[in-house]
């Protein structure tokens, strides 16, 4: 037996293995507990530059250690003579690429890098770039490297399209690179931006790239870079701020305002002017739900005796072409002003011809591809923002069709696609009624599963929602003019976004998961409510049921269509 080597048991190497580990972590700990009590004492000295040293060559991923290094750094930078400076400096980028070669992506590395950068008296930017090059050789798809090339191009003052080359050049190596197709998402709009749009690009350079984009999906249609990069280009401008709706009521008197753009009057009411009859109204705002949150609905209270003739209302923000009036003349109860003449653009971008024409192609060409890759959910969402941006009313129909196949395709998202369902049939059910002036909104039996643009809905005397599959009646806050509201067949269990609405008078919510009187307490608010519907719910098998909720809402006249 002399002579030969011993070979060790799987047993006995798992064992030496884990005796290293324990041993290893030992050393760890109480390494980072030295150095949590030296930065506790505020010790900034060049053996606490040691400890971290050693902690982040084995772990760069640990932030709190870079900031204490940045600590120590500014510290010992006020008693070096400046031209140690540099070399201080130099040393530690040298420190920080070992780092990334133990971790390539240590989002704590990159960072601290840029802050060394910043704070060196003579950096080289150019060598970052390189540096940037090489990394990017190792991992194309190393976003941590693509947002620090972006921070040091713009220092290197390298153009952008001198970048927007190097972004082809990544794509056209490896289609499947997300972070060349988002840079060229930044890099666009600086080089070809639209005078019209802020954020986007002009129309000819987007047909550009829509080509190449569809080189990408059909080259690999299992590839979500180029499908996401696709929906960017699909998307709309920023909605530039407006008011859209301005609407004046006597009864109860107040005023109310919808905005493109979320906006807080709460704590900002110098920025809007409102004016009667040109006097100043120095009446209180709040936004639709009562709080001092950003929103888009806001109301302004005013005395009623205030509107009791034929008044002119003006609204305008300062320091802006942003207004909005309203005349009520004497005999009217209410009045109201916003813009009808384009509803459809409400929900999507105006097209020209070219772009229709080139959009209508692409569409053609993923309903080909999608005969080919029948279970391509990118491919199928595609489609359907394809037709949305074309025709949203035209194609409701195919729209609905192929979100049906999204979802047997796909049913890990079946939540998402449902919602994004249920808002696409809200806007073309909004856009219907703005085309006819009703104060009537039919969303019943729709399959919704959410609930999106009520400030859409302000003006809407009745609302049915019955018959979908909403949990909550969350946004509803802004019904401000409902008087009916109907929202039978659901699931619902709290009514909490009820109690803001002032002038509803009935509502139903029959066969729906109401179990309490609690759940009724949010309709206490509501001085009109007068006829209440919770047949076919729990709540109604309680211990006298009638007599708990008419204690609970004395004003009621119908109870589940019996009278009280």
């Amino acid at each position: 037996m002399h002579g030969r080597l011993k070979v060790k048991t799987t047993a006995e190497q798992q064992e030496a293995k884990r005796k290293e580990r324990e041993k290893k972590l030992k050393v760890y700990s109480g390494a980072t507990q030295r150095i949590i009590q030296k930065r506790k004492n505020r010790e900034f000295d060049e053996e606490a530059l040691e400890f971290t040293n050693q902690l982040l060559s084995a772990n760069p991923d640990y932030y709190s250690l870079w900031n204490y290094r940045r600590e120590i750094f500014l510290e010992l930078t006020k008693t070096s003579p400046s031209e140690d400076l540099q070399g201080r400096y130099s040393k530690e980028l040298s420190f920080l690429e070992s780092c990334l070669m133990v971790n390539p992506k240590s989002y704590g590395a990159w960072h601290h890098r840029c802050w060394v950068m910043e704070h060196m008296p003579e950096p080289d930017w150019s060598r970052e770039v390189s540096l940037c090059n090489k990394y990017l050789e190792y991992d194309e798809r190393n976003f941590h490297c693509w947002d620090y090339r972006r921070f040091v191009t713009t220092k290197a003052k390298i153009e952008p399209s001198e970048e927007l080359k190097f972004s082809t050049a990544k794509i056209s190596t490896n289609f499947s690179n997300y972070s060349s197709w988002h840079y060229r998402s930044k890099l666009l709009p600086l080089l070809y931006p639209d005078p019209e749009n802020k954020g986007r690009i002009k129309e000819e350079i987007l047909l550009q790239e829509y080509e190449l984009v569809q080189n990408a999906f059909f080259t690999d249609p299992n590839d979500q870079s180029g499908w996401f990069y696709h929906r960017w280009l699909l998307g709309r401008a920023d909605k530039p701020q407006e008011i859209q709706l301005l609407y004046v009521s006597r009864n109860p008197a107040r005023i109310i305002a919808v905005f493109a753009q979320p906006i807080n009057l709460a704590e900002n009411s110098s920025e809007i002017s409102v004016t009667i009859d040109g006097e100043n109204s120095l009446g209180a705002w709040r936004n639709s739900k009562g709080t001092k949150e950003h929103a888009l609905v806001w109301i302004h209270e005013v005395n009623a005796d205030v509107l009791t003739a034929s008044h002119d209302v003006h609204l305008s923000m300062k320091d802006t072409t942003v207004d909005r009036q309203c005349r009520i003349s004497e005999d009217e109860t209410e009045s109201w002003s916003r813009d009808t003449t384009d509803a459809i653009g409400l929900f999507s971008a105006q097209l020209s011809v070219e772009k229709s024409g080139v959009l209508t192609q692409e569409l053609e060409s993923c309903q080909q591809l999608q005969e080919l890759e029948p279970d391509n959910k990118w491919c199928l969402l595609t489609i359907i923002l394809l037709m949305r941006a074309v025709d949203p009313l035209r194609y409701e129909e195919e729209t609905l069709r192929y979100f049906q196949t999204l979802l047997k395709t796909d049913p890990c998202r079946v939540g998402y696609f449902k919602d994004l369902r249920s808002k696409f049939v809200i806007e073309n059910e909004i856009t219907r009624n703005m085309q006819t002036g009703s104060r009537e909104l039919d969303l019943s039996d729709k399959h919704l599963t959410s609930l999106c643009h009520t400030e859409l809905m302000v003006l809407m005397t009745q609302v049915n929602l019955s018959s979908n599959q909403l949990s909550s009646l969350k946004g509803c806050h802004a019904l401000q003019c409902t008087r009916t509201l109907l929202a039978d067949n659901n699931t619902l269990e709290d009514l909490t976004d009820l109690q803001y609405l002032p002038d509803l008078e009935t509502l139903s919510v029959k066969n729906n998961s109401i179990k309490t009187v609690q759940n009724l307490q949010a309709l206490q608010s509501c001085a009109r409510l007068q006829s209440l519907d919770v047949s076919s719910n729990p709540i109604c098998d309680i211990p006298e049921f009638k007599a708990r909720v008419t204690e609970c809402l004395p004003k009621l006249v119908l109870l589940n269509g019996e009278t009280i």
